[in-house]
């Protein structure tokens, strides 16, 4: 899973922590958790547990930091959430439910003495990091720590992945993109990739944004220079696609002198084989909304330009 040699760690530590972290989107146990918590349905318990260690800040807060959600979306949960549950309430849910689920997916890889150390070195990680200007890994990273190891190394793996999204977030905006821009530029297709549309239905669809909104973010960008009358990557547009990649990359790397390479490979290996074993039990779906590759898949044949969207 680890990928092409020229994928910089960053990303594929990226790679191999999602999954993961995604069991609180996807496994059943989490979403049971929240919905006993007092959460009604899917979209609440997304919205509700992934902004709950904000506190019950207003919708508009969780559409800025979330970026790519069109603010209706983020309504339909926010600030209802916070009259059936207290953050407290779901942030409890939301670790019981996802400590169900990695026991069941993980089986004795849950207790084993390989995953206690690479928590500890994802732990170590997550401590060292600076939160400067990225305020959903601030929020989680100023929770209490689990004691079970497998739970700390979730814990580690949701700093880590909204360290990096916050940082996604800030290249996309310092390019000029809105929420709905910046997956119809990540979708465009080029000479590597064809258009897939159904994978542009979903993503429009599971962010909330109209044909008529998709339709008008792809005008906005032809206007730019970075899509050509059909729809495709520019030369432009494709050069910025990776420079926010490349610029996501650098913001999240800098983190990684806490660790010695031997660590930093070591938890890249391990929480590789540990994801692994998420996805053999179906717990996170591909292709999925994250822009995650499907690590059954050759990864030397993955594009390494910008095709993650944030959230």
């Amino acid at each position: 899973m680890s990928g092409p040699a020229d994928v910089p760690y960053a990303r594929r530590l990226w790679w191999a922590i999602e999954p993961y972290h995604a069991v609180q989107y996807f496994a059943p146990e989490p979403r049971e958790a929240l919905d006993a918590a007092g959460l009604r349905g899917f979209w609440m318990g997304y919205v509700g547990g992934r902004s709950a260690p904000l506190g019950p800040v207003p919708p508009g807060v969780v559409t800025a930091l979330f970026h790519n959600f069109h603010p209706a979306r983020i309504e339909r949960a926010l600030p209802d959430a916070w009259a059936f549950a207290t953050p407290e309430a779901v942030l409890s849910a939301r670790l019981h439910g996802v400590g169900q689920a990695l026991t069941r997916s993980l089986g004795d890889a849950a207790s084993s003495a390989e995953l206690a150390t690479v928590a500890e070195i994802a732990r170590q990680l997550a401590e060292s990091l600076d939160c400067a200007g990225r305020p959903l890994a601030a929020a989680n990273l100023s929770l209490d720590w689990p004691t079970v190891p497998h739970l700390v190394l979730w814990q580690a793996a949701t700093i880590l992945r909204e360290h990096r999204g916050d940082g996604h977030v800030a290249a996309l905006v310092a390019a000029g993109l809105d929420g709905v821009e910046c997956h119809v530029l990540a979708l465009a297709p080029d000479h590597d990739r064809e258009h897939d549309p159904e994978r542009a239905e979903g993503q429009r669809a599971a962010r909330g944004w109209s044909e008529a909104d998709w339709e008008a973010a792809t005008a906005r960008l032809w206007e730019r220079g970075l899509l050509d009358a059909d729809g495709a990557l520019t030369a432009r547009g494709n050069n910025l696609r990776l420079v926010i990649e490349e610029q996501t990359d650098l913001a999240a790397s800098r983190a990684f002198g806490a660790l010695t390479t031997d660590a930093q490979e070591r938890l890249l290996t391990v929480t590789e084989e540990l994801s692994g074993l998420v996805v053999a039990e179906g717990d996170v779906p591909f292709p999925n909304p994250m822009g995650l590759p499907d690590p059954r898949a050759d990864l030397g044949a993955v594009l390494t330009g910008a095709d993650e969207t944030p959230g």
